[in-house]
């Protein structure tokens, strides 16, 4: 069988990675590193679109990479509206909302882009996103706030944890589509989602909204409290935000966001890191019994994804809280170009059919 050649990109705040693929085999990845002085220059994220592209031409150029033999590339979805999880062909209409950032500014705005820049100089390749952040599914009940003009909304690490849902049941003989799991992603942002019969029908709002406090994010906050500190006058919007966003959870108690040097801490006999990571780790637990709730009791397991989820003693922890709920699976790390990859290849050996993005 002929190996399909994919290149995935996903566009951070300081690096963009790449990687090549013939069918499900890597054979070129990089993280290119952006410097504060190579990014300075530039006004906002859009603007840095064709240094980020000839950025990654030159580098696959320097891997001897014949881009003229790549038949799809697999952009990390951006902040555009909310759309059902899927793989979308990269159009017009999707490309104007990757512009202008329509729920937000982000580097992964950028990956459709550029995808799409590069697809249309080689003949027969085509360019797509897939399970972007805005991925929504959610049912409508569980939306309302207690305000109207306030809605839940939808934004979390949609790419992963359908990835980790799908090597999941494959793992087991099953499909994805036939079981109700709960999937949390532990990373810089955690999100737990309720994943009913392959549609995740309730999850926390994981960049600025709700749910537990992580490494860099706050979570949810007393709103009382919040809205007197964003109008006591001590505190500008830009600053509320960042507080929210960037500079809360680990960060703000304990001065990082890598939750590797937080362990290293607590096993060195800090107690109050100790007392901060049993936090997090606590209302990770309630959100996960939460999502049970949702689920109406029938889950078939709770699987545990992300960078943080290398740590044997927050897994341990969660295991001891949750365990009674469903079994519990732990899958490591996260591996996006790889589950963009995938998702270029199903369209490719015709599995799925491309949504258009409208």
């Amino acid at each position: 069988m002929n190996k399909r050649a994919i290149l995935t990109i996903n566009p951070g705040s300081t690096s963009t990675k790449i990687a090549v693929f013939h069918s499900n085999d890597v054979i070129f990845l990089k993280n290119i590193k952006h410097s504060a002085a190579d990014l300075a220059s530039f006004d906002n994220i859009i603007d840095q679109f064709q240094f980020r592209k000839d950025v990654i031409l030159e580098e696959l150029c320097d891997a001897r990479i014949d881009i003229r033999k790549l038949q799809a590339i697999v952009g990390r979805g951006g902040l555009v509206k909310p759309i059902p999880s899927g793989v979308y062909e990269v159009n017009d209409r999707l490309k104007e909302d990757l512009r202008i950032g329509v729920q937000g500014q982000h580097a992964s705005n950028l990956g459709g882009l550029i995808a799409a820049d590069i697809a249309k100089e080689i003949p027969g390749a085509k360019a797509y996103i897939a399970d972007p952040v805005v991925v929504d599914e959610m049912q409508p009940i569980a939306k309302f706030t207690g305000l109207p003009g306030l809605s839940r909304r939808s934004i979390f690490h949609a790419l992963n944890q359908k990835a980790i849902g799908r090597m999941h049941a494959l793992a087991i003989g099953k499909k994805y589509e036939d079981l109700n799991l709960i999937i949390v992603h532990l990373g810089g942002g955690i999100s737990v989602g309720a994943h009913k019969k392959g549609k995740v029908i309730d999850v926390n709002q994981a960049l600025d909204g709700e749910g537990p406090f992580s490494p860099e994010r706050t979570g949810t906050l007393p709103a009382g409290d919040l809205v007197r500190m964003a109008f006591s006058g001590e505190h500008t919007l830009d600053e509320m935000l960042k507080m929210i966003t960037g500079k809360g959870g680990f960060v703000a108690y304990l001065g990082t966001n890598n939750a590797y040097e937080v362990e290293q801490r607590v096993n060195a006999g800090d107690e109050f890191a100790g007392k901060v990571q049993d936090a997090m780790c606590y209302q990770v637990c309630k959100e996960i019994g939460s999502m049970s709730v949702v689920l109406e009791g029938k889950v078939d397991a709770i699987l545990i994804t992300g960078g943080i989820a290398y740590s044997r003693g927050f897994v341990d922890c969660i295991k001891k809280m949750t365990g009674f709920i469903a079994p519990v699976g732990v899958y490591p790390g996260e591996d996006e170009m790889r589950a963009l990859a995938l998702n270029g290849l199903m369209v490719l050996e015709g599995e799925i059919e491309p949504q258009v993005y409208e």
